[in-house]
């Protein structure tokens, strides 16, 4: 099996951390101890990749932020790993004025300018530290990968190519232009990490088309520099997509507003949903207790915690797309489970203490039998102990979203909304879930509404859909407001999974429109939707694009990247296609990543205007 972009991400990081050479296979070698100077950025990229058991066993035995008080530490190397803007710049001058360390190897997450270049060389020759100045490179890393087929492009400042900065009814063209260059930079950094040159499919007409066009321009003039194309040799000899090139579906946020509104029953999304998840980390306030506090004290401050739900997680990785009662029901299984195996062993404990036993009670054999399932049993563990802290992690989880679940009726939301979309027969009216006082809060209220807008009255051509959602919004506003303080309550479901009340809801599978969309560009399927779509070749140096594809054969790979946001429900409907056609291969992007509650906010602003 190929290499996956995230794998291939990591790699690239893990031989920055050797000094930027391949990192040695034995491990009999001792690593050279260093420390690691990053921004915001680059600790955004690092974290969901490398854990910082891996980053000690690399020999860094500091990570630090560059902008922090740092002490010197003269006799060891330093690996920077930032974003090569002014106030990074400065401070690293800064840093080899007061030299901090023995040796510096700079490394920066985009193509730093030759201007910026000659600051650091200006700064080095003036403290007197060229010779120290060991190694400059532009990594091309500018992107964070979340799966093996996920990635976003910043977590930092992503309100600067957030859906409302691009949709700003004022917005200046020099400001577009801004925007459009960060993203497409993100972009070029991916293909170059991946290896890969694609051909690249867009709409007309909007801020995709807009990326569309930079990005194969900025593609073109790397492959027309042959002695320094990112694209050739190591490069493209491991790529992910060894025989055949990938499609880049670029898609317009603008086409699907429902989704992002949409309440969802997979766990992944839920997490996302109801709690407090970025970066693969989900922060949940710790349970204080159920005892209440002495009359006139302070109550209990809530403690948080924090868990990190990767791909080293099999329980995460099997169930994270799977119904939520799945995922309860599984948790459960794991946990009986685990209780036998421990059961096991106290049981084997116990015979061989022969507690209340006469000595020739047990014969040799049985004992020695006894005293082979012991030690099986003691080797294991280590495995028990891990198995029975991704239970804990997972009863955690799953009883904050069950809460969710139960105090919000989203199950009733889901149900209903879906139906909403598939143009199913409605069983209830709107206004029966709108005012029931139990049935979520004025958010989820207004989430539903505004899709029962978007699917039901399809707004005139000549309206953008986000003024038109504006009225919908203030609409909504009025409807919840006077209910607020209803929604308060928070149901206790102790450490069983009760699902008493919740409907045991069977996920239909639907297409949602980018899935659709990349299903005709893929199949290369004439569809009134798509067969406008944009078409470009950065391979062809000559030759003006054209709307007609060259490419007659279906697609095996593709990538489909999302302008103004995406969510972990298009992300899973994409998985489920591809789990149906097999050897296809779907990687899905965003410019960044948001939950209903964070895209509500986006339109509300725009709404104001």
């Amino acid at each position: 099996m190929a290499a996956s972009v995230r794998e291939k991400q990591a790699a690239a990081l893990k031989r920055m951390l050797n000094f930027n050479a391949p990192p040695l296979k034995t491990t009999a070698a001792e690593p050279v101890w260093k420390v690691l100077i990053y921004d915001r950025f680059g600790q955004d990229i690092i974290s969901p990749l490398l854990a910082v058991k891996e980053l000690r066993d690399m020999g860094i035995t500091l990570h630090l932020l560059l902008h922090s008080d740092r002490d010197p530490i003269p006799d060891v190397p330093a690996i920077y790993f930032v974003m090569p803007t002014e106030e990074n710049i400065d401070r690293i001058c800064q840093d080899l004025r007061n030299q901090l360390y023995e040796s510096y190897y700079l490394n920066f997450i985009s193509a730093i300018s030759r201007s910026k270049l000659e600051d650091i060389a200006s700064a080095a020759l003036s403290a007197n530290a060229v010779s120290q100045v060991t190694k400059v490179f532009d990594q091309y890393l500018n992107f964070i990968t979340l799966e093996d087929d996920m990635f976003i492009l910043c977590n930092q400042n992503k309100e600067l190519i957030s859906y409302h900065a691009i949709n700003k009814p004022d917005i200046m063209d020099t400001d577009m232009e801004a925007i459009m260059d960060t993203i497409v930079d993100s972009l070029f950094c991916f293909f170059v990490t991946l290896g890969a040159v694609p051909i690249i499919r867009c709409p007309r007409g909007n801020a995709a088309e807009m990326v569309a066009v930079k990005l194969d321009k900025k593609l073109r003039e790397n492959l027309r520099d042959a002695r320094n194309s990112l694209f050739t040799g190591d490069n493209m000899g491991a790529s992910q997509f060894s025989f055949q090139r990938p499609l880049f579906v670029l898609a317009d946020r603008n086409l699907d507003l429902a989704t992002p509104l949409h309440h969802t029953w997979t766990y992944q999304a839920l997490v996302h949903d109801v709690l407090d998840f970025h970066l693969n980390r989900v922060s949940m306030d710790e349970s204080v207790g159920s005892e209440a506090s002495p009359a006139g004290a302070r109550p209990k401050k809530k403690n948080k915690k924090s868990y990190d739900l990767t791909a080293s997680d099999k329980f995460w990785q099997k169930h994270k797309g799977s119904p939520f009662p799945e995922v309860a029901e599984s948790v459960q299984e794991e946990l009986d489970t685990y209780r036998a195996q421990e059961d096991e062993v106290k049981r084997l404990k116990s015979i061989m203490g022969l507690e209340g036993e006469d000595e020739g009670a047990i014969s040799s054999i049985s004992m020695s039998d006894n005293t082979a399932k012991l030690t099986s049993a003691v080797s294991s563990l280590p495995e028990l102990l891990e198995k029975k802290r991704l239970i804990d992690l997972h009863t955690n989880v799953a009883t904050a979203v069950l809460d969710h679940i139960k105090s919000r009726k989203l199950d009733v939301y889901f149900e209903y909304e879906e139906k909403l979309m598939s143009k199913s027969t409605l069983d209830k009216s709107l206004l029966d879930i709108i005012s029931d006082p139990d049935a979520g809060t004025p958010e989820d209220k207004m989430r539903l509404f505004l899709i029962f807008y978007i699917t039901a009255l399809q707004p005139p051509s000549e309206v953008s859909e986000y003024k038109f959602l504006a009225q919908a919004l203030a609409l909504t506003s009025m409807l919840t407001r006077s209910s607020c303080s209803l929604f308060s309550r928070v149901m206790n479901s102790g450490s069983q999974f009760v699902m008493e009340g919740v409907k045991n809801l069977v996920l239909k599978q639907h297409n949602l429109p980018v899935t659709r969309i990349l299903d005709n560009l893929m199949e290369m399927k004439s569809n009134p939707e798509t067969d406008d779509y944009r078409y470009f070749d950065p391979k062809m140096l000559r030759g003006s694009e054209s709307s007609i594809p060259r490419n007659k054969n279906p697609f095996q790979e593709a990538i489909v990247f999302m302008v103004g946001g995406g969510n972990y429900i298009e992300y899973q409907n994409l998985v489920d296609y591809t789990k149906a056609k097999p050897g296809k291969k779907v990687l899905y992007g965003c410019s960044e990543l948001f939950n209903a509650g964070q895209f509500l906010k986006q339109l509300s602003s725009l709404g104001q205007k």
